[in-house]
């Protein structure tokens, strides 16, 4: 009843007044909701008191007033100590960048799948949320390492770094499954690219016996004296290990630190890193005569990944950008439209938004 009353008193009060009750308010373990709802909802300086620091809110009130109110409270309820999935899932619907930070840099909030791939969409225009994202516990390898390719380089070398992992823990555990494999003629499609994807050796013997050139070597260096051709870069691919798109997509990446997986994984020397670079007619040096900083950083990357994270780094992105490229998928692509990972599955996603994300 006490309650009531002050709600109608609170209508005619003036903004101190309301203010005062709200920084009392807080301090008390029961309190009508009502009130707080109201005073929730009020101006800032009023709100910001209840919105931050109330306990008294539950999941269904802050989901309410996220709803309700101006962007300057949703960035005060992105402070709070504790904020649920469910919350954030209101709250990152309005896209505003600096509740979305704040979110993000909360250790106390919680993202959804639903939440992280919304960011993760429009952190391809928005660099800010790709550093943070990379902190983020929630953060799956398949959303690290589609975001690689948006990423700057910094953020490339922390993405690697945290998703660049060895698969021998993997590799023991199905040891015994590769001669089952191999004595059922490799038939399971599924077996089959599941064991594709830790398998320890990353050259294509195949596609080396049946190529013009002898080696995966001869191929780069067939490039660097020659330039980087379609057909080159389609031989390159599949001795390597991987589909043409996924080369393509390396080999077509501006910031060029996926070249250095590229030579890494296949256990290509660290001078086919530079070939690589200059095959595809970029300069070793700037114009005063100093080393190309782009060069120098890829090689540092080629350093510090050890061959087998580096399989695991490419294998992924073969699996991601191309396993799931039916005619449907492509349409999403081509209408610039994510499609549903329920319906599709994670590497459809990927595709869409790698691809949907090249520069015409």
């Amino acid at each position: 009843m006490a309650g009531d009353v002050l709600v109608e008193l609170l209508r005619d009060a003036d903004i101190k007044i309301r203010e005062s009750v709200a920084k009392r308010l807080v301090m008390l373990n029961e309190v009508p909701r009502t009130i707080l709802i109201i005073l929730a909802k009020d101006d800032i300086e009023v709100a910001k008191h209840i919105l931050e620091k109330s306990k008294s809110l539950t999941d269904s009130d802050l989901i309410q007033i996220a709803r309700k109110v101006s962007k300057e409270h949703r960035r005060v309820m992105a402070l709070r100590r504790k904020v649920t999935d469910a919350v954030v899932d209101v709250m990152v619907e309005f896209l505003e960048e600096e509740v979305v930070e704040i979110l993000l840099a909360n250790k106390g909030a919680s993202f959804s799948e639903t939440a992280l791939q919304r960011i993760l969409t429009v952190s391809r225009q928005h660099q800010p949320y790709v550093k943070l994202l990379c902190k983020r516990d929630e953060l799956r390898p398949s959303h690290g390492l589609t975001m690689f390719w948006w990423a700057d380089a910094k953020n490339r070398k922390t993405i690697l770094h945290r998703f660049g992992v060895t698969r021998a823990v993997l590799q023991q555990s199905c040891a015994d499954l590769y001669p089952q494999a191999a004595a059922e003629g490799w038939n399971d499609a599924a077996v089959r690219k599941a064991l594709q994807f830790i398998e320890r050796r990353q050259r294509n013997r195949i596609a080396i016996e049946r190529s013009d050139f002898e080696s995966l070597e001869a191929a780069i260096d067939e490039a660097e004296r020659a330039g980087m051709t379609r057909e080159i870069a389609e031989e390159i691919s599949y001795m390597a290990g991987v589909k043409p798109a996924t080369g393509a997509q390396i080999i077509a990446d501006e910031g060029g630190e996926a070249l250095a997986i590229l030579c890494k994984a296949p256990g290509l020397k660290r001078e086919y890193v530079q070939k690589l670079w200059r095959a595809l007619g970029r300069p070793l040096t700037l114009d005063d005569g100093s080393p190309n900083p782009k060069l120098q950083n890829i090689i540092r990357v080629y350093d510090g990944i050890s061959t087998d994270n580096a399989q695991t780094v490419l294998r992924y992105w073969n699996w991601s950008l191309t396993s799931s490229l039916t005619p449907d998928v492509l349409q999403y692509i081509k209408r610039g439209v994510i499609p549903k990972e329920e319906d599709y599955g994670a590497a459809a996603i990927t595709a869409a938004l790698v691809f949907g994300n090249r520069k015409s």
